[in-house]
């Protein structure tokens, strides 16, 4: 994860250009209507010019009426101009921001489970909404703005030097002052921004600690200190965020300040020639309007420079999330037979009975350098429940990641039903496994959706039939609602044994022909286990099941025991043969067994 790649501007302006590309016929008609907006605030300009050649000079009031329905006619269109433009901006900000996020969210779906594992939930959440945000707003307002501001400039250039080149000079010596001072002070202003935004950060921080650390807060009395630290940041968000509004008060200040210094040129050199008789007061009247117009654009120019340089952070970002390829992914031709994650061909999928073979198998994660597994070898027969054990951190969940194809051997091959499981998709075998977690997510709805989450289609017997096998049908008619109970974020409404037993049934549901259980009843009360694991024990028989366990209890019936140390396998067996060699699981087995009797 390497924010800090830079990629030069010009491959930033390409990626920009194919955000904007799905909307070309928009962005023709936004130039189009920028250009018009334009067109018409050069041609306001000449309204005092006409005004006071056809009537003020004359002294007379012929023709008025049609002069103001014309000018009325001018700025009526340009209000329905500058209208529409406004609301075509609007509408390709959200586009193309619904584009990119739903192109980042797609993307995050085809990759690996170690992507995950070393890139933060915030971290991901930045990229797909903050920097997605920013690029939207870029993209379309300062197109907008850009087709106003550079062909206002440019017409206004144009047009005094047509009218008066020398007067037109001088105005114009005024831009590159300008400009000089508007770099340097939006340089500073990017500057704040970032320390701004830093602040903010922390502040959220130790906003969501105060909130999710509430219970540890109070237990240790650490009210005072929390808000200590709380206060800290906020103050220095305060003195951070003074500094930028003065700051920013002085660009707008000296902005002013050099569209009165141009307007001071103008009247200053073009009364002299208008005394003289060598300007008429119109045309002065014109170069009043320019020289005090010319400054915003100026401004647009520097700002947009600083903008494009703060968002293409942001492209880099999003650039470097759309290119992360998965390090798990299906050849061509397996996606041919059996289709992607989002187009499965479910035709061709082959029903499977559960045969498991890891065939000299070496493997080590992405990011690591040890290797985890070395010419590892294990046969395992449909039907047959494989327990793993082993403490804390030894890597049980290693095997387990393989089967389910969350990672790919370094070395060597699995066979599932005496195929490689690289010959089939990551889909068809993901829909063959019922996997419970240890802490189990529900998503936002009811009970009943969480259910069907799984198998969409299923009736309402079968999932009842389900809760019932797992034991879960007295807590759900319990519930307010029953099967239409709302769970809350994550299943927040409900205990983590609730959540648990719903994820158990969830599971059962999609009638899989191989159970993962990680450490899957850690969660529920002992009695409560009991019941299960004799309802388990019927739901798992004729089907392959591999069991992280925590509670060694629970396992003394499995047909196959691994006992896991540092990442490998150092004894296998049943519980009772391991029992009597007195080793590793010996071991752990009375040492819990003697904790659990105290």
């Amino acid at each position: 994860m390497d924010d800090k790649k830079n990629i030069r501007s010009s491959e930033a302006l390409r990626a920009l250009w194919s955000y904007l590309q799905p909307h070309r016929r928009m962005l023709a008609v936004m130039v189009f209507l920028g250009l018009a907006g334009s067109g018409g605030d050069l041609i306001v300009a000449f309204f005092p010019d006409q005004a006071i050649r056809r009537f003020i000079e004359p002294g007379t009031t012929e023709g008025m009426g049609a002069f103001i329905l014309v000018c009325l006619l001018i700025m009526t269109s340009k209000i329905v101009v500058d209208m529409t433009a406004c609301f075509l901006a609007s509408k390709l900000e959200l586009y193309v921001d619904r584009d990119l996020r739903n192109r980042a969210f797609h993307h995050l779906q085809e990759l690996s489970v170690s992507y995950f594992n070393v890139n933060s939930v915030g971290y991901i959440h930045a990229r797909v909404m903050s920097d997605t945000e920013r690029i939207g707003t870029l993209v379309s307002w300062n197109l907008m703005d850009g087709v106003w501001n550079l062909s206002y400039l440019a017409g206004a250039i144009a047009v005094m030097l047509a009218l008066r080149p020398g007067l037109a000079l001088a105005v114009l010596t005024i831009v590159p002052v300008t400009a000089l001072f508007s770099f340097w002070f939006q340089k500073n202003l990017t500057i704040l921004g970032r320390q701004i935004r830093e602040c903010n950060a922390r502040i959220t921080g130790a906003f969501n600690e105060g909130i999710t650390g509430v219970m540890t807060i109070k237990t240790l009395a650490i009210e005072d200190d929390m808000e200590e630290r709380f206060r800290e940041e906020t103050g220095a968000m305060r003195r951070t965020a003074v500094r930028n509004g003065h700051m920013r008060g002085l660009f707008i200040s000296m902005i002013s300040f050099s569209g009165f210094a141009a307007l001071a040129v103008v009247l200053w050199r073009g009364g002299a020639l208008t005394r003289e008789g060598l300007l008429e007061l119109g045309t002065l009247s014109v170069f009043v309007s320019y020289a005090l117009g010319m400054m915003e654009p100026v401004r647009w120019i520097v700002r947009a420079i600083s903008d494009f340089i703060t968002v293409r952070v942001n492209v880099e970002r999003l650039e470097k999330l759309l290119h992360e390829e998965p390090d798990v992914r299906d050849p061509e031709s397996v996606t041919r037979v059996y289709g992607d994650s989002f187009s499965p061909r479910k035709e061709n999928w082959e029903k499977v009975k559960g045969d498991v073979v890891f065939e000299d198998v070496t493997f080590r994660y992405p990011d690591g350098s040890v290797n985890v597994l070395e010419h590892f070898d294990l046969t395992v027969p449909r039907g047959t429940m494989v327990a793993i054990v082993g403490e804390t951190g030894a890597g049980k969940s290693t095997l387990v990641n393989l089967i389910c194809r969350f990672f790919e051997p370094t070395e060597g091959r699995i066979l599932l039903d005496g195929r490689d499981l690289r010959e089939r998709s990551r889909l068809w075998l993901h829909s063959q496994i019922g996997y419970v977690l240890q802490t189990p997510h529900l998503f936002s709805g009811t009970v009943l959706d969480n259910l069907r989450f799984g198998r969409p289609d299923a009736s309402m017997e079968e999932v009842r039939a389900a809760v019932r096998r797992v034991g879960a049908g007295g807590i759900i008619d319990r519930l307010e609602k029953g099967y239409e109970t709302d769970v809350g974020e994550g299943g927040s409404r409900l205990s983590a044994g609730e959540r648990q037993l719903i994820s158990f049934a969830r599971a059962l549901i999609s009638d899989p022909a191989i159970f993962v259980l990680d450490e899957a009843t850690s969660s529920i009360d002992t009695e409560t286990e009991a019941a299960l694991q004799e309802a388990l024990e019927e739901v798992m028989a004729g089907r392959t099941s591999f069991v992280i366990a925590h509670r060694l209890s629970t396992i003394r019936r499995a047909d196959l025991i691994l006992v896991v140390h540092d990442g490998k396998i150092i004894e296998r067996g049943s519980h009772r043969s391991l029992m009597k060699e007195k080793g590793a699981y010996w071991s752990l087995y009375t040492r819990q067994y003697e904790q659990e009797a105290i």
